[in-house]
């Protein structure tokens, strides 16, 4: 199901310029066809085409969006603002951006011109590129790589499906690479975003070792998705877990609501998967309050206003009346709680989720490149619970090269920093205001500690990358399998989709 974003300017299908370098066999290319589901469409929220003011900065152009006395509607953020927001600047100080470290970034179809959108926004904003990205090659830069193992299918445009996560795609590798530019990205596309298909890609990605994390910005309903394929998942997961690499999925952005089994139009109160399962890390959504660029040729006075980026707040993220999305959260049907949440969510017998958060709303939203045939080129305003996988992902990557290692599960250690009170204030921001019903659908409300709409909160990158180092243990994730597995919730209607965040 797709929820109005507002007015999307789509051009006429521009180039299908596609210098694309696929790191797998191809198998005879398939094709996009209607399913019985074909009506739940991507959760993607794209925002308004953001407007390039005449005032710079002193590396890189700022848009009216984020200028004090230039944003009376919505405001938007670019990597410098995030970084500050969340401490992941005072990481990069320590010299730790990721390097040697490699982001999987699973998603569906392609972004035909993913390559060229990565140096445009790169060249904007003075980020380090990548090897991979048509330049020559250099020791000192990461590298960006695409992978098909199932065949890439050939992109469509006009197909709503197609641009929806074409435009998933965008947000998850440009802000990826934002946050931790010296890492390595590989992209790796699902032939079509059918669960088998999109179980097939993340299977590849765990037998072949591809990287240290793994982010999906998609999700369904849990109880949609067949039982057989639920214990698959489940299964590469585990594996996964066993060889230490980190799983983040977004929570979703339809509030305390999923899509109805062979529904497209009818909301329940559910959970999704990925997110749900116990293994992998579940990321709401907020909406950040950051200080905006302060210039005086525009009349604010810098001396008296904070730096730009500096973090002043969050609460729930809920743009349902603005016809937008609100952060996913809830209770699973087919996942029992599991031990590490045990004290933290009172009187619980099921997993909650999220377990943690980030910035997801698109009237504050992530300025993010698109060129995508369709659509008139340019910086958006984008939002969605798509926006924090990839970027807790960097954080894992960050602190993962500043402990030498990888450290795999951390949701024991997540839940294990929420106890103490020195170490929650130091690692997360506790968002405490707000709910996530939506469309009708009773929702929760945000209160301190943990809660099933922002989970833990979001993070204090540089104390979070400290403390998880100091608690993450060898044994946490054999523990975490041992002790989950799927109930059997009986066979859905039709053939289950996962969708962009």
């Amino acid at each position: 199901m797709r929820f109005s974003t507002g007015e999307k300017k789509r051009a006429g299908a521009g180039p299908l310029w596609a210098a694309i370098a696929l790191v797998a066999s191809l198998a005879p290319m398939g094709v996009h066809a209607a399913s019985p589901q074909s009506a739940m469409l991507p959760f993607v929220k794209l925002g308004p085409q953001a407007t390039l003011s005449s005032a710079t900065s002193p590396n890189f152009g700022l848009f009216t969006c984020q200028l004090v006395g230039l944003s009376p509607g919505a405001t938007c953020y670019d990597p410098y603002q995030i970084r500050r927001a969340y401490h992941t600047d005072l990481l990069m100080d320590a010299g730790f951006d990721g390097k040697g470290k490699t982001i999987v970034i699973i998603d569906a179809f392609q972004s035909p011109n993913i390559v060229q959108q990565l140096n445009v926004y790169n060249a904007f904003y003075g980020l380090p590129s990548l090897n991979g990205l048509g330049s020559p090659a250099d020791a000192a830069l990461g590298a960006f790589t695409q992978v098909a193992p199932d065949g890439l299918t050939p992109f469509e445009p006009g197909d709503p499906d197609m641009t929806s996560w074409a435009e998933e795609i965008s947000l998850d590798v440009l802000w990826a690479h934002a946050i931790a530019p010296g890492a390595n990205i590989t992209l790796v596309l699902s032939k079509s975003d059918a669960d088998a298909d999109i179980l097939s890609a993340t299977k590849y990605v765990v037998d072949h070792n591809l990287g240290d994390v793994i982010s999906q910005s998609f999700g369904e309903n849990e109880s949609c998705m067949d039982p057989a394929v639920v214990a698959q998942q489940h299964q590469v997961f585990a594996e996964a877990t066993q060889k230490n690499i980190t799983l983040f999925a977004s929570a979703g952005d339809s509030g305390s609501g999923q899509l109805a089994c062979g529904n497209g139009s009818v909301l329940v109160q559910a959970v999704s998967l990925p997110a749900s399962n116990p293994l992998v890390s579940a990321v709401g959504g907020t909406e950040l309050h950051a200080a905006l660029y302060c210039l005086a040729i525009l009349g604010c006075d810098p001396a008296t206003n904070p730096a730009p980026g500096t973090y002043q707040g969050e609460i729930v993220w809920n743009e349902f009346a603005a016809g937008f999305g609100a952060t996913g959260g809830g209770f699973s049907v087919i996942y029992d709680e599991p031990s590490y949440q045990q004290g933290t969510i009172d009187g619980g017998k099921q997993l909650g989720a999220p377990d943690v958060s980030y910035s997801a709303a698109v009237s504050r939203g992530l300025l993010t490149y698109l060129d995508i045939p369709g659509i008139a080129s340019g910086f958006y305003l984008f939002g969605g619970t798509s926006a924090g996988p990839p970027q807790w992902a960097a954080i894992l990557a960050m602190t993962d090269q500043k402990a030498g290692k990888d450290l795999g599960f951390i949701n024991t250690a997540l839940y294990h920093i929420g106890q103490p009170q020195s170490h929650y204030s130091a690692s997360l921001f506790d968002v405490t205001s707000g709910d996530n019903s939506f469309a009708g659908v009773p929702g929760f409300s945000a209160g301190p500690g943990w809660d099933p709409t922002t989970g833990l909160g979001s993070p204090t990158a540089d104390q979070l990358s400290y403390y998880l180092i100091q608690f993450v243990s060898p044994g946490d994730g054999t523990a975490a399998i041992a002790g989950s597995k799927p109930h059997n919730n009986g066979n859905p209607p039709a053939p289950g989709h996962l969708t962009p965040q």
